[in-house]
């Protein structure tokens, strides 16, 4: 038998084996406990250590937690305490689970007979829910997260706004903006309407503005109704390119879209053929009725006020193919021509130089609304046709300087120019660009401005930053060349008097 001195083990190499495995560790101080307490110790450090990874979360594990609940619970209906009948198909489920829903919520917590039901056969009112939505928004119910197709989103968000699923509806609102283009547009709005997405409706809206006039789309045009055709063509905020004659062809493609579903043509033959229709039902009907006072184009009566009709007859082209087509009334068309002319006189005989005072009510309905696409880096300088009131405004794009002028001398003009010393408007210029769903990349925008130019004076409207351009780009801008219009009229003593100035 050994002595006692021969069980122990050297003070040098006792602490690290006992840490090792024995739980007489717990009884030892370690030997840096005899240093300095101003000395670092090894062993807080290694206990520290251990500590942070004992507090580091184990997400593998959660996840096969989880995984586990949704296959054992949900697809295999184990320990299932309620049975949830639906369109043909059966989902053998949990009250514990089905609580995070607030329809289930409350049909449990109170007096419903329901409460107390070990089936129910749900009612299912809404034909955008079908049993695979169910599916989904059941399964939401035992798993952390949920993946959605853009294809099913509708009826996914269907199915939650019934069961009430907060969580769910947010998901379905971002994968739904995430995914919008020519294809899903309609739909995703039609669908925000009915469930109350704002953001969603904002969304699609805001891509409608940005793309219907930019990006043609035969299909589109097809799918969008009267109401939301009336928001857009009345908004200062669509993209037009070229003038707003431009607006009111996207319209006429529009209606015969409307009244022709079955057409399937490319969108270059898309015009002619919308011509070629209304002169056919001109000659075959006799038709001396301008076409949206009949009864095939009342329907239209609210989208066509809202074309701008006096950045359409300041073009006598422009305003010999409204003629031709005889499908607005008259009457229209003659308070315009007549609203026109006393604007002019006004800037001609009343020293109407253009707006010089905010007014921007009068700016987002009245302002003259055209655009350009550029296809490339490189030197452009255009102006918009029509009669501006004597405003010959150049626009120049040059070393990723946009710069406006006001051309009176200096550049050959086919039109009246004014020699007025001083000429003010009102203007807004973007600049946007896309990618091949028609989502934004970039933008910019001046906002809306107030600007007065002496006689071949140019202005540097934007200094773009070459890290943000992307081609094509797009140049959208509005204009205002004219004061609002005055209600007051002058009394007959100021009539006499000028009356008797002229003579």
């Amino acid at each position: 038998m050994g002595s006692l001195g021969s069980r122990f083990q050297s003070p040098a190499q006792g602490p690290e084996e006992v840490a090792e495995g024995s739980s007489l560790n717990h009884k030892h101080s370690c030997e840096c406990k005899k240093r300095k307490r101003n000395a670092q110790c090894d062993c807080d450090s290694e206990q520290e250590e251990d500590e942070a990874i004992l507090d580091t979360p184990r997400r593998k594990k959660l996840k096969s937690t989880s995984r586990y609940i949704y296959q054992t619970l949900f697809l295999n209906g184990e320990n299932s305490d309620i049975r949830i009948c639906a369109l043909g198909q059966e989902w053998n489920l949990h009250k514990v689970y089905l609580c995070q829903s607030g329809y289930f919520s409350s049909m449990f917590s109170g007096s419903w007979k329901e409460s107390n039901m070990m089936e129910i056969n749900l009612e299912i009112p809404d034909q955008n829910i079908d049993t695979e939505a169910l599916q989904v928004v059941f399964g939401s119910l035992y798993r952390d997260d949920v993946l959605i197709k853009p294809s099913r989103v509708v009826s996914i968000l269907a199915a939650a706004c019934m069961l009430q699923l907060d969580g769910l509806i947010q998901q379905c609102g971002e994968t739904m903006k995430e995914n919008i283009s020519a294809k899903t547009v309609c739909g995703y709005y039609n669908c925000a309407t009915v469930y109350g997405l704002d953001s969603v409706m904002k969304k699609c809206l805001e891509w409608l503005l940005n793309n219907l006039m930019t990006h043609q789309n035969v299909e589109l045009m097809k799918e969008l109704g009267v109401e939301l055709m009336e928001q857009l063509i009345q908004s200062s905020d669509l993209f037009v390119m070229q003038v707003e004659m431009d607006v009111y062809t996207a319209l006429k493609k529009w209606v015969f879209l409307q009244l022709n579903p079955s057409w399937d043509g490319p969108i270059k033959q898309l015009l002619a053929d919308a011509d070629a229709w209304l002169c056919k039902r001109r000659t075959d009907l006799c038709e001396k009725e301008p076409f949206l006072n009949t009864e095939d184009g009342a329907p239209y009566c609210s989208v066509f006020k809202h074309v701008r009709l006096q950045y359409i007859i300041n073009d006598l082209a422009s305003a010999r193919i409204l003629e031709r087509d005889n499908i607005l009334p008259p009457d229209w068309l003659t308070s315009v021509y007549k609203n026109q002319w006393f604007a002019m006189l006004r800037t001609e005989f009343d020293n109407d130089n253009g707006p010089q005072e905010a007014n921007k009510e009068e700016f987002e309905q009245n302002s003259m609304r055209c655009g350009r696409k550029l296809t490339k880096d490189g030197d452009y300088c255009w102006r918009w046709t029509g009669f501006n009131f004597g405003f010959d405004l150049l626009v120049t794009y040059t070393n990723r300087f946009i710069v406006f002028k006001r051309n009176t001398l200096s550049q050959p003009c086919g039109g009246a120019v004014s020699l007025q010393p001083r000429r003010h408007l009102a203007y807004r210029l973007r600049l946007a660009s896309f990618d091949n769903r028609g989502k934004l990349i970039s933008s910019r925008s001046t906002g809306y401005q107030l600007l007065t130019l002496e006689k071949d004076q140019e202005y540097v409207v934007m200094n773009l930053d070459s890290r943000l351009l992307s081609f094509p780009l797009y140049v959208c801008c509005n204009f205002l060349y004219t004061s609002p219009q005055s209600d007051n009229r002058p009394d007959s003593s100021e009539q006499e008097s000028t009356a008797r100035t002229v003579s």
